[in-house]
Order: structure tokens, then sequence, then C-alpha cells
């Protein structure tokens, strides 16, 4: 076995020493479905252990102290472990394995191939510096291979090795492994990468992982100059200090204040460097001051760079909280609260425009919608298409809306400042990940702007406390029928209201509407957005609309003050309202004429916790209607 370093026989103290400041190299192993990464890293694991032992018998050549278990090591066993983890589902989310040679030190990510598991391979290319892209040399380019390829683009990975695979199948032909070239790069040309190394192999007996392949002397010419995988592995070049030559940013992810005297804020560099009296900014209020002091647990630094954990002290007192951003002054991190960005969406529920998220970038968490889908991407043509929502493994161009500003950078220029991941908000999954492109302009042109007679002063003109009345159940249920009732009561005391319908607003408002999950959710959004004006305006608002998912009814009422909200669940039974049937749409919706159609073919997600709870079933409209006027009274909405 060769690289066995000639220090081991001379100097063992200066070959640990060595051994222990080597370079780390991370990498992923990409592609499709049996294309050979599970081979491919078991014969990864057991080179490098093969390494290693030859290492300690030449220290100890002379002795039995060590003993070589090399030749102990079965590779098909290594191999079939690592399947058999597949098999029982331990490498359907990231697996990291860990191994070294004589010239560096290795983290590999090892991701499932299946198309439903595209988010994991994401989550391991994240952080990779290369990437091993295994193509199958009998299938050549699929589907996964071109997706992979175009994650690969966005998330900023430009040394990428195309293995191409199982070599030994196709009686290790050049002529293959040039059509699959030439394929490949055409691809990667549309794509922007051009630092590709192409190596035919075969992982499972070893062809040009360690050693020269003898089966393949065309590759060794000089037509192709070509390396063995873990040569290209070792000397491969990491710019380790590049994001210690970018902008200082530190995201701060708590205030440290163990007592009246001192005042830190603590958090890991995520780029630049920064020491005493440098002056600083902090985003998104702007405010600016010093640092007096780089503190840590071994004690004070006179300089710190991207990838340390500190506590920065400044000379001034200033509000900084979590989430916030210290940026050097002078080139400080932009602030806005509406971007284009990519998203990769991750879950089997799809994406639809309106909905509120979770977003975390960094360490900060807002709440985020996608106003618009500008696009989706082909990943076999790299073509552009129109969508409504993105479903799962879908890629695509939006333009998110936060619910405040933040402080960013381009995903192109830092990944930790311009990488995010979108949660569900009532199941904590994470549904997407994302990278922001730039602030659209709209979010710097456009400020609130001041009024004198505001909500308070029109609520008291009224003499009322403005609110949200929001009636939710099925169609047929009886919510138009009794905030019609309630409106009429509440106009009749005098109180100054306004009820919203949903059939009433679909014609104007919601006129372009349909009735798709999408739809729904951009029907409520825009009636939540109505509603929180009138309340502004000083009104008792009546909302009469089915609104069947939860996420929308909790965005409604997150537009308001804690009180002004106030759910309505008319609660009535799918067989009593499909008996009812009014309008006659149950039977249209059980016919096949009518699609979508809330509790037939699409789903109603019922209150969990409504303020107000109506059984239909046996309270009439009337009753209903006073039930709801004595609530309005014990909360203080209306008095006697």
């Amino acid at each position: 076995m060769a690289h066995v370093s000639d220090l081991i026989s001379s100097d063992i103290e200066q070959y640990l020493q060595a051994h222990e400041h080597k370079s780390l190299l991370r990498f992923i192993t990409c592609g499709s479905v049996d294309d050979g990464k599970s081979t491919l890293i078991g014969r990864l694991l057991f080179e490098s252990k093969m390494l290693f032992e030859d290492q300690l018998a030449a220290m100890e050549a002379d002795s039995k102290k060590w003993g070589t278990q090399g030749d102990d090591i079965d590779f098909a066993l290594l191999v079939d472990g690592l399947a058999a983890e597949r098999e029982q589902g331990i490498t359907i989310d990231v697996a990291y394995r860990f191994f070294s040679t004589d010239k560096r030190k290795f983290i590999v990510a090892d991701t499932p191939g299946h198309e439903q598991y595209t988010r994991n391979m994401v989550t391991g290319a994240s952080t990779a510096d290369a990437a091993i892209l295994m193509v199958d040399a009998r299938k050549g380019i699929l589907t996964q291979t071109r997706r992979h390829s175009y994650l690969m683009s966005l998330l900023g990975i430009r040394q990428i090795v195309v293995a191409i695979n199982k070599m030994d199948l196709v009686e290790y032909s050049e002529q293959r492994f040039n059509d699959i070239v030439e394929e490949y790069g055409q691809f990667a040309e549309q794509l922007g990468l051009t630092n590709i190394t192409y190596i035919p192999m075969s992982a499972f007996k070893g062809d040009n992982i360690v050693e020269p392949s003898p089966r393949m002397t065309w590759y060794q010419t000089d037509k192709y100059k070509g390396t063995t995988l873990m040569g290209f592995l070792e000397t491969v070049e990491v710019d380790d200090t590049r994001m210690q030559r970018a902008p200082f940013r530190l995201p701060v992810q708590w205030v440290n204040r163990p007592n009246l005297d001192f005042r830190g804020f603590s958090g890991s560099i995520t780029s630049g460097m920064i020491k005493p009296g440098d002056r600083i900014r902090v985003q998104p209020s702007g405010k600016e001051s010093s640092v007096d002091r780089i503190v840590t647990y071994s004690g004070d630094l006179e300089q710190a760079v991207a990838g340390q954990s500190v506590t920065l002290t400044l000379k001034d007192e200033i509000d900084i909280s979590r989430g916030d951003v210290i940026s050097i002054a002078d080139a400080a991190a932009e602030t806005a609260d509406q971007f284009e960005s990519t998203l990769v969406w991750m879950h089997d529920d799809a994406l639809l425009p309106g909905r509120p998220y979770l977003l975390k970038i960094g360490t900060q968490t807002v709440t985020a919608s996608v106003t618009d889908i500008k696009y989706q991407v082909n990943v076999n043509t790299l073509e552009h298409t129109a969508a409504k929502q993105l479903e799962l493994n879908g890629i695509g161009v939006c333009n998110l809306s936060l619910d405040r500003a933040i402080a960013f950078d381009d995903y192109q220029t830092n990944k930790d400042t311009g990488g995010f991941i979108l949660i569900d908000r009532l199941s904590n999954t994470t549904v997407a990940a994302g990278m922001l492109h730039f602030a659209l302009r709209r979010s710097q042109n456009i400020h609130y702007q001041h009024v004198d007679v505001n909500k308070d002063a029109r609520a008291q003109a009224k003499s009322q406390k403005p609110s949200v009345l929001w009636f939710t159940g099925l169609s047929g249920a009886g919510k138009s029928t009794i905030a019609n009732l309630v409106e009429k009561k509440l106009h009749a005391q005098g109180r100054h209201t306004y009820l919203l319908d949903g059939d009433n607003v679909r014609h104007g408002l919601n006129k372009d509407l349909g009735f798709t999950d999408a739809d729904r959710v951009e029907n409520i959004r825009r009636v939540a957005e109505v509603s929180k004006l009138m309340v502004d305006a000083g009104l008792i608002v009546l909302t009469a609309f089915i609104s069947p998912f939860r996420a929308e009814r909790r965005m409604a009422r997150e537009q308001l003050e804690d009180g002004e909200f106030i759910e309505v669940f008319v609660d009535t039974p799918l067989n009593v309202a499909e008996e009812r049937d009014v309008k006659g749409l149950y039977k249209k919706a059980r016919s096949g004429e009518l699609k979508n159609f809330t509790g037939i073919d699409s789903a109603y997600e019922q209150p969990e916790a409504a303020e107000i709870h109506l059984d239909t079933t046996r309270l009439s409209a009337e009753e209903a209607a006073d039930q709801v006027i004595d609530a309005l009274r014990q909360r203080g909405i209306i008095t006697a």
C-alpha cells in the first residue's frame, strides 16, 4: 500500500503533529438510486483503514505490539453493512462518515438517492466543499442526476467529481465513458459548472479508487490525464480562508449578562474577522458602536475570525437581541422584509402561496409567506415553467414576504446569512430550504405612513371595541344565516358592523379565485387583510367563510391584536349539512360535477380551541346568534 509517511519511522512526534493539523475536506456523495454510493463509501473506508494499518505496521515493524489487521477486513461485509443500514432506514436521513489518509481528513455526507429524499441531499450538500456525483455507466444521466446537479449549482458547490461507476459492467468501454462525459458536459455548461473531474471507476472492484486501473489504461493517457478518486480528494483545493476574507458577520445567539457590570453578545462568527476597536453596526436596527473586548472561555482575544465562537462587548449601551446580526460598519449586511429567493420544496403537502410559514435564518425566526411563484424549474431541460404551487422536490424562484425586516446577504456571498429553511407552523416540520437572491425594490421604497386618527380614536367615536367574529364551518352549516342574525342584533343596538360573506366576496374582490387549496389560501389571506383594515376603522367585522385550514385561520388571528379575533365554530356534522344542501352543492360534489368540495374531496380542519362553539344540532339559528351576543358582552366587545 502506497502513501506511507516517511515520518513514521524517522520522527513519530512530528508525524502525529502533522496528522493533527491536516486539512479537512467535507464532501457529499449523491446521484440516483443504485448508482453505487454505498459501495463507494465502503471502498473509501476500507482503503483508508488499510492505509492506517500499514502506517501502524511501519511504526512497529520490529515489534508484535501492533498487528496488521488489514488482511482480516472483508470489504464485501463492510459494503453489506452499509447496504443493511439503508434497508433499515438508518441513512434515509444524512449519514456522516469520517476517515483519514496520510494527507487529509475527510467527512463524507452519505445521502439516499431516492427522489422522495432529495431534501436530505440538500442537507448534506449545504456544508460540503466538494461533491462526488455517482453515475451508473449502464444507465447514464438520469433525472435525479440532473436534479442533484442543479442543487449543487444552487448551493454553491464548485468542485465536482462525476464518478462514472460500474465500468466493469460495460467492459471498461472508453466510448461509453466519452458518451456520458459529452452528455453531462452539455448539461453542466447550462448550469455554469466548470470545475468538473470525470473518473471512470468500479467501486466494487476498486478500479481508479486508490490506484490507477490496469483495465482502463486509456484513461491514463495524455488525452485524459486520469486521476484516481483518492488522488482527487487528497489534492483538491479547499479555500479555508474565503469566509475569513468576507465582511464580518456575527448572528447573535444570546445576550450574556451574568452581572450588572458585564453585557456581552455571544455567537459564532460566520464570516470575516474582528478586533477590539473595530466599528460595528447592529442590524436590522442600524445602531453603531465599537468593539471593546472579545471574550472567550480561555480569555480575551486580540482578534477573532470566521468559525470561532466568541462574546463581544461594546463601548456603547445599545439594544441588541437574539437574531440580530453584528456586521462590520463599513461593509454591513443589507436589511429588508421582501426578497426574491429560490426554494427547494421538501414536503409531501404542496407549497401554497399566501400560507404563513416560519422562516429560520441564522439565529432568527420570523413569519414568512410566498407571495408569488415566479417560475418552477424543470430539472431535465432547465426550462422555466409557470406554477401556482410547488410539489415535493419542486424547485422554484419565488417572492417572499416577512413580517419584519431581517439582516441578510445573498446566498452566493454568505451561505449562513443567505440560506434559510421554512417550517410548518402547526407541525414544526421543515418543509423547504431556500436561498436569498436580493431584496425586492418595493421593500426599500414602501414605508408605513403615520396617521393622527388611529384605531383607538375611531373605536372611541363609535363607543365599541373593534374585533373580528370569524365564523367557520362546513358548507351548509349555517354560518351566513347566524352571522346575518348577529349583525342585525348588533345593528339594532347601534353598533357599527360589517359582514363579509364568502359568496359575496367572490363576486368582487376574489372573483379571480377558484376552489383549489392554493386559491382557498389566497381567498382567506385577502379576507384577513380586509378584516384588519376594517378593525382599524373601529368596526365589528363578521366573516362567514368555510376557511377550511387551521393555518390560514391562525394567520388571520395573528394579523390582529390579542382579544380582537374571535373564532366561532359553527359545528354541523357532514351528514346534517349534506341533508340540508340548500344550494345543491353536495349533490354536485357526490356526482363528480364539483371538484375540491370541502368535506367530500377537500379537507376541513376543525378548530382546536374556538372562542365560541355553536352546536347547530341542538341550537336554532336564533339561539346560536343570542349565544354569540352573550359571548361578546362577556368579553367586553359590547356593553349591556
